[in-house]
Formats: C-alpha cells, sequence, structure tokens
C-alpha cells in the first residue's frame, strides 16, 4: 500500500459514515491535476543536469489551490498527490476559501552550491508558471525550502508577469510581503489543538507531560508553546538521537544548545534514550512532528499517552489508528492539529492582496479563533458520527466541499 492508497482509507470511512453521494465521491477522491516537469539546471563545473518536479492540484472547488513546495530526494508522484489532498482537508476544515495542492522536487538540497539551488528553483517555476498564481495556485514552504527559496521563486514569478506578484506565493520574508506570525504559525497550531484535546480529556496543562518528537521548525515551536501552558517536556528528540529527563526540559534553552551543536543531544540534565522509548514514554500529550509512517501496527500497543497530538503529515497509519482507538488514546489528527501553517498563509496572502499588513497579536488571535473554531467542529463530527477524530475531520472537510460542488453544480444530487 501505497501513501495514497493509505491516505484514502479514512476519506472513505468518512465517506461511507456520511452516506456521500457516489458522484461528489469520485470527484472528491481523485486529483484535478497533476504535472511532472524536468528541470534542466546548469551545474557550478559547467554541466547540465535535469531534475524531475511536480506540481498537484488536488482541487480548485472552494478557490485556489494552496500547499507547500518540498526538496528531498524521496519525493515522488504519489507523495505529492496525497498531501495535495491533505491540502485540500485541511483549509476545508479551517474555513478557508482555498483548495489544496503541493509540489516537490526530487533533490538533496545539501548537495548543491547556493547558485545551483537557485537556478534550480527558478527553473521550476518556469515550468509550472501557466498552471500558478494569486488566483490559480499558491505555493509555500515545505521540507527543505525557506523564505529564501520562497524569495527567489515571487522573483521569478514576478519577471513571468512583468509586474509584482507577492500575493503568488506565502511563507515570504517580511521585507517582501511576508507576514508576522508565520515561523511559529505550524507550531501554535499544534499547541492550540493539543490543548483542546487535553480539555476535552480534562487534563490540567499544569499537571501534565509531554513528549515531543521532532526539534525542527514544527516539533521546536511545538514543544516551546506547549512549554509556555505549562505543561512540562519530558522527552524531544531530533534526527541525532532522543533525550529525557522527569524533570522537564526547557525547549528554548535546548534550542540554544541545537544553535551551538547541531543536536538536541547531550543536554545538560537528560539522559539518551531511543526514540522508540520516546514513542512509548508514559506521558499525558505526545507530538509525533517528525516523518510520516512514526506510528504503526508494530509499536502502536506499545504507546501510554492519554492524547496524541500530530504535527507531522500521515505520521500514524491506518492499522494504527484502529489500535490506538481501542486503547482509549484520543489522536488530534494531522490534517486539524498542522493547520496552523496554511491558516497563517492564508492571513498573508489576503494581507498582500489588500498591501496591508496586521500586528503579529492580530494574527495569533485570528489563528487561534480559527483553528479553535475548527477543532470544536471536528469533534462535534466525531461525536454526531461515532467515529474518531480522523475521520470526524474528513466529515468536517467533506461536507463543505461537497455543499461547494452542489452549489457550483458539479454534480446533480441524488
Amino acid at each position: 500500500m501505497n501513501l495514497f492508497e493509505m491516505s484514502q482509507i479514512p476519506m472513505k470511512a468518512a465517506i461511507k459514515a456520511m452516506k456521500l453521494d457516489p458522484s461528489a465521491a469520485a470527484i472528491i477522491e481523485n486529483p484535478e491535476r497533476t504535472l511532472e516537469v524536468s528541470i534542466p539546471v546548469k551545474m557550478d563545473d559547467g554541466t547540465v543536469k535535469v531534475f524531475i518536479g511536480y506540481r498537484s492540484q488536488h482541487s480548485t472547488v472552494m478557490g485556489p489551490a494552496k500547499g507547500g513546495v518540498r526538496y528531498h530526494p524521496n519525493v515522488c508522484l504519489d507523495e505529492v498527490k496525497t498531501l495535495a489532498m491533505w491540502m485540500t482537508t485541511k483549509c476545508a476544515i479551517a474555513g478557508l476559501p482555498y483548495g489544496g495542492g503541493k509540489g516537490g522536487i526530487i533533490v538533496d538540497p545539501a548537495k548543491l552550491s547556493r547558485g545551483e539551488l537557485e537556478r534550480l528553483t527558478r527553473g521550476w517555476i518556469d515550468k509550472v508558471a501557466p498552471i500558478i498564481g494569486e488566483k490559480k495556485d499558491i505555493p509555500a514552504p515545505d521540507m527543505n525550502t525557506n523564505a529564501q527559496i520562497m524569495g527567489w521563486m515571487m522573483d521569478e514569478y514576478s519577471k513571468i508577469t512583468g509586474q509584482f506578484e507577492p500575493g503568488f506565493i506565502t511563507g515570504k520574508a517580511i521585507c517582501v510581503g511576508g507576514s508576522l506570525g508565520r515561523t511559529a504559525a505550524t507550531g501554535r497550531g499544534v499547541m492550540t489543538a493539543a490543548m483542546e484535546a487535553l480539555k476535552v480529556k480534562k487534563i490540567n496543562p499544569k499537571k501534565a507531560t509531554c513528549a515531543v518528537q521532532g526539534f525542527g521548525n514544527v516539533g521546536s515551536w511545538t514543544a516551546k508553546l506547549i512549554h509556555d501552558q505549562g505543561v512540562t517536556i519530558v522527552a524531544i528528540s531530533d534526527v541525532y538521537g532522543a533525550i529525557y529527563s522527569d524533570k522537564g526540559i526547557d525547549p528554548y534553552e535546548l534550542a540554544k544548545h541545537v544553535a551551538k551543536t547541531g543536536s538536541v543531544t547531550k543536554f545538560k540534565g537528560t539522559k539518551a534514550i531511543s526514540n522508540e522509548e520516546l514513542l512509548e514514554a508514559k506521558v499525558d500529550l505526545l507530538c509525533p512532528c517528525a516523518m510520516e509512517g512514526q506510528i504503526t501496527g508494530a509499536n502502536a500497543a506499545k504507546l501510554n499517552a492519554k492524547v496524541i497530538c500530530e504535527g507531522a503529515n500521515g505520521p500514524t497509519t491506518p492499522d494504527a489508528d484502529a489500535i490506538l482507538d481501542k486503547k482509549g488514546i484520543f489522536v488530534v489528527p494531522d490534517i486539524l492539529a498542522n493547520g496552523g501553517g496554511v491558516t497563517v498563509s492564508y492571513f498573508e496572502w489576503v494581507q498582500n492582496l489588500y498591501r496591508y499588513f496586521w500586528t503579529e497579536e492580530e494574527v495569533i488571535d485570528k489563528q487561534v479563533a480559527l483553528m479553535r473554531k475548527a477543532f470544536k467542529e471536528v469533534y462535534d463530527a466525531s461525536k454526531e458520527y461515532k467515529v474518531d477524530m480522523r475521520v470526524g475531520a474528513y466529515i468536517s472537510a467533506i461536507g463543505r466541499i461537497n455543499e461547494a460542488m452542489k452549489i457550483r453544480g458539479m454534480y446533480d444530487p441524488k
């Protein structure tokens, strides 16, 4: 089973639970458009290397497609199709006027010089330019891409169109139209969802413990902001290892340690543990914020958290979901929990369209309000249909998309 097939399982469960019209289901289950491009890049040694890139637009029913661009050696067509579909549901859950998109290039950016990386980035824009734009498809940062790469993309697209185009892309630097509050947005969304879940489980945050898998942008901000709520962070990991302290880990001090050493390992007052031990730690809250497929049928039965709040995309497999549900572990799914990034990307887009910018406090207040509303709607759907939160999230999303399809006359309801 590939990633796309795996992602269809909770979607099909939602379609079945809500007795969705088969015509609507057929439209929702398939991406509208997927583009594969070849990008020739002149390397520093004078040779030309061809890279393969993608852009998938799962849906534009609710508005222009929206989604990141990742640079990674393992990028593939199934992955971008799946991530585009997840973006459709994330945007619908949050009530944003967007559909879902995703892009990527098969490359290890660490092996490219700065000049090669810039030429590759501009080459991708040149190839996908006909299908993107502020009213068509709006890219953003993802794995191994950042504000600098977004800046190159915006500059190249502006050259193609012959005008300044800040609204065509989000995740930019502040000086070229980026939004305050964007850097911490995904982590803030995970924190907000986690706090709502603790309320449901009647767990006092100031007496709660938490383990965070991953200490990149999402994991580090998740840890910091959950720590700010009074939760004790007892375990954190990165690609080099995991650390534990029952007395608590200050993620702000840990970030300074990582800046100096490059890893969370050997942080003062902690002991080294395995990734398995972190996932299986007896904590109130577990936040997987690393890669997909971390919680599986092989280890789900060993988990001891009361709440799992997914910061990563697809960290839990369908067979693991069934086990976690039987164990009574409350899972806040990725398409709800990590929707903070796209929520603030929406705010950036709106600000770009109006050329009027909000304060960071305004951005944070708007984000938290939207995410609390989305959590309540998903939780209510899960209770109404007697399903878990993941299926409830799909029901919430599909309900909005289905209504838009009917209004637009995309099928005749039976």
